[in-house]
């Protein structure tokens, strides 16, 4: 391992309050979340409670985000969750953290390529956008090609992915809110109505299969830290951009699935959602009805770029992650190194790019479903991996502030929030695994295999750091430090 020059630091001052949301709610795939997942949270959950199953969601994560955001402007790093669980529950759990990290940024991203092939192929094959005309191709044909852009973007600079997601972001929240007041001004079959905010909408069905996977869509807000290095005044924009990714993330699917509720009528939900060969064709079948063809068609085109920018926000998030492991010795340090021109981790961008490509082979090659298998597994993975990782910042905040009390904060941020938000987040995670077989459809195998991945990444990251502290390395004790 090597020391990390000045001139191996990612490029300073690029990102602001609103590049960084971009980025993050862009990973939560708004579109893709409205057209794909919750129509399935509203079968397997708790139907027309969702939309407030979102809003207890989006409470949780505000009360994660109190003591995230105040230890954000103690500590600037790249590796927010490796460096806030370093500075507060010391270098070896911080270890587990790191690695636990990359399992998380890794499956979620290379996950997403399994969805992106099957609605690439679904929309530009035949019966989709192009009618009869359609280009027939393989999923995975498709799966490559964008395998191939996002490499490309994630090696240049970090401002051009961000204004290629803000124009991709803008237009899928645009084209769905236009849907949103199209379903209003009509008034669905059975006119409009609040039921579905009420706790006893709530608690109907299956609330906590719902409430999971409302947790799922939201997933990636929480990456904003993970730019303040690039970002400007990160003490100021990091926060900013946090609250208002959870507030828009949240609002906008409460509201869009309230219309959906609306737009099918409160008492057919279900069974309409239980008659069709795929909920996710779900929101195709309200856009024909209530906004037409045209806008059916630009959904179609944007569900694609919806997913393409999600692959590319959280390939900038795992290129991250490598490259601050690289720098803080818990892996290769060729890693912990910036390119001259981009300032971006290039090679950290690489190897995420390797590791795609690698596990697309492996599903292609045993020609496993990219939706039931190579999206619905490694995305749920990443989701109990995130889950937990905040559950272990939140304590880790409190341990940080009890060791530093000169540091400015009050007890509700440093205390009260995050021990709340820590065990909430523990229940969740528990919850999680006792129902990923539900969640993921997976074979009873890997429904534990899988989940077993996340403590195996942390014992190995954890014995990686216990091996430098006992070496004597003085870069230990430096495990996660503010990074100016």
């Amino acid at each position: 391992m090597t020391d990390i020059t000045t001139t191996d630091r990612l490029r300073r001052d690029a990102l602001g309050v609103a590049a960084v949301t971009f980025f993050v709610v862009s990973a939560a795939a708004p579109l893709t979340a409205v057209a794909g997942g919750y129509p399935i949270a509203m079968l397997l959950g708790n139907g027309v409670g969702v939309p407030l199953a979102v809003l207890v969601v989006m409470a949780i994560l505000l009360i994660f985000s109190v003591g995230y955001t105040t230890m954000a402007r103690h500590i600037s790093n790249a590796g927010s969750f490796f460096a806030f669980t370093s500075r507060g529950l010391g270098g070896v759990m911080g270890g587990a953290a790191a690695y636990i990290a990359v399992l998380a940024y890794n499956a979620m991203q290379i996950g997403l390529y399994g969805l992106f092939g099957a609605v690439t192929a679904g929309v530009l094959g035949d019966g989709g956008v192009f009618g009869e005309s359609g280009i027939n191709l393989p999923w995975w044909v498709w799966s490559l090609a964008s395998w191939a852009l996002v490499g490309t973007f994630g090696y240049l600079k970090i401002d051009l992915s961000a204004k290629i997601l803000a124009i991709l972001v803008a237009a899928e929240y645009l084209i769905v809110v236009l849907l949103d007041f199209a379903i209003l001004g009509n008034g669905g079959p059975e006119g409009i109505s609040t039921t579905s905010f009420t706790p006893a909408a709530f608690m109907t069905g299956e609330p906590i299969i719902g409430m999971l996977l409302c947790f799922a869509a939201f997933m990636g807000f929480e990456a904003t830290t993970i730019y303040s290095e690039e970002a400007r005044d990160p003490v100021r924009t990091v926060p900013r951009a946090t609250y208002l990714s959870v507030l828009v993330i949240g609002i906008f699917y409460a509201f869009s699935t309230w219309c959906m509720v609306i737009g099918a009528g409160e008492s057919k939900l279900m069974e309409t959602l239980g008659g069709l060969p795929d909920p996710t064709v779900f929101i195709f079948i309200l856009s024909e009805q209530y906004a037409g063809g045209l806008v059916t068609t630009i959904i179609s085109v944007l569900l694609i770029s919806s997913v393409f920018a999600a692959l590319l926000a959280f390939h900038n998030a795992a290129a991250r992650y490598f490259y601050v492991l690289g720098r803080e010795g818990l892996l290769p340090a060729h890693l912990g190194k910036t390119h001259d021109e981009h300032q971006s981790p290039h090679i950290g961008s690489v190897l995420q790019t390797v590791l795609g490509v690698v596990v697309l082979a492996i599903f292609i090659v045993t020609e496993t479903d990219p939706v039931l298998g190579l999206f619905a597994w490694l995305t749920n993975l990443a989701t109990l991996s995130v889950i937990a990782l905040m559950a272990i910042v939140s304590f880790a905040v409190v341990v940080f502030f009890r060791r530093h009390p000169q540091l400015e904060g009050n007890a509700l941020s440093t205390v009260l929030a995050p021990l709340a938000a820590g065990a909430l987040l523990a229940v969740i995670a528990y919850q999680v695994v006792t129902h990923f077989e539900v969640l993921t459809g997976a074979s009873p195998a890997l429904a534990i295999g899988l989940p077993i991945l996340v403590p195996i990444a942390g014992v190995l990251g954890a014995l990686v750091a216990f091996q430098m502290k006992q070496s004597g390395s003085a870069r230990f004790a430096q495990l996660g430090a503010h990074r100016d």
